[in-house]
């Protein structure tokens, strides 16, 4: 159990994220060509990013945390279903039901089948047994269950795996909270917090809260080399749908030619448009996110007001011990 023999074959495959083989860069360009969201820079980004996570010095200081203390261990059937919205979005909870000794039964999400389906078949080549991972097209047999969807397909699962241990995940999204005194650095770094993955992750920045009256214009002059998103066809037909939306409607907002910035109440903005709210006083911020916990992933700001704000241009840079929604996915499979 938590086996540092089992993070060896993880080693391995971080090196090759590190440098990939023809193989992968192959795999990498068929992704692409089925989903035309993972560009080939937001892949390489994520191959980068998780090279640098899988390292024997991070794995062991994340599995080290863990202890038995004498408990016996019953190897149980993990049902994983998976989420496709970025590159490799699903690998974390697979790694997690492998190095806590468990065996996977993995339904892929049609968006991400062919870079997590390199990930598993290179596992299982290199030092896993066949068992530990099955791709399955329906979940059965299963002792626990970990899937994450939309909060429709939530209801569902609920229903579905009401009677076995479960860890369900709805939608979630990101905040930043701005005082008006950002640096050029910082609010460049808040573009990568949004724009990063086109915004389609969860960690990514939907909303911001600005003090009364903030100048937009520093906003937009720091992210003028996210530009590049115009050449995204999909990114760009979502731009100039809800910009016609908006302008037919006689709705103001703000617009760069490439984001449009919209004030709006609501959390979750749709690809290519973020909202914005106006706030008198920071405390007041601090309440409302307080309120709202249970729907974001990510606050960046550096205020020193808000718990748990993180800094402008990490929010696509969690450790391995950074869990989606803030529930320890290690624990939850050690209890089962």
């Amino acid at each position: 159990m938590l086996s540092k023999q089992l993070q060896i074959p993880l080693i391995s495959l971080g090196k090759v994220f590190k440098n990939p083989t023809p193989e992968l860069e192959t795999l990498c360009h068929k992704a692409e060509r089925e989903n035309q969201w993972f560009s080939q820079d937001q892949i390489k980004y994520a191959l980068t990013a998780w090279s640098l996570l899988l390292t024997e010095e991070n794995l062991s200081k994340w599995m080290d945390k863990y202890s038995y203390s004498g408990k016996s261990f019953s190897q149980k059937r993990i049902g994983l279903i998976m989420a496709g919205n970025i590159p490799l979005v699903g690998f974390h909870d697979l790694i997690s039901i492998l190095l806590s000794g468990h065996n996977a039964l993995v339904k892929l999400s049609a968006d991400d089948s062919v870079l997590m389906q390199f990930c598993i078949d290179f596992l299982l080549k290199n030092g896993f047994s066949e068992n530990a991972i099955t791709v399955v097209n329906r979940l059965e047999n299963f002792d626990a269950v970990i899937a994450t969807g939309s909060n429709n397909t939530n209801r569902y699962f609920d229903y579905y795996f009401a009677k076995v241990p479960n860890l369900l995940r709805k939608n979630r999204t990101s905040v930043a909270v701005l005082t008006g005194k950002e640096t050029k650095e910082q609010l460049t770094g808040l573009g990568e917090d949004i724009f990063r993955y086109y915004g389609l992750g969860c960690r990514n920045v939907a909303k911001l809260f600005v003090p009364k009256g903030y100048n937009p214009a520093t906003f937009f002059e720091a992210i003028f080399d996210y530009g590049y998103l115009i050449e995204h066809n999909k990114y760009m037909n979502n731009h100039d749908y809800y910009r016609a939306i908006y302008l037919l409607n006689q709705e103001p907002f703000l617009d760069n030619n490439f984001v449009i910035l919209k004030e709006e109440k609501q959390l979750h903005s749709p690809i290519s448009i973020v909202y914005y709210e106006e706030y008198e006083h920071l405390e007041e911020v601090a309440i409302q996110i307080n309120q709202i916990r249970n729907e974001l992933q990510c606050v960046v700001g550096q205020t020193g007001k808000i718990e748990g704000e993180i800094p402008f241009g990490t929010t696509q840079q969690p450790a391995l011990w950074d869990y989606a929604d803030g529930v320890d996915t290690i624990e939850f499979l050690m209890a089962v």
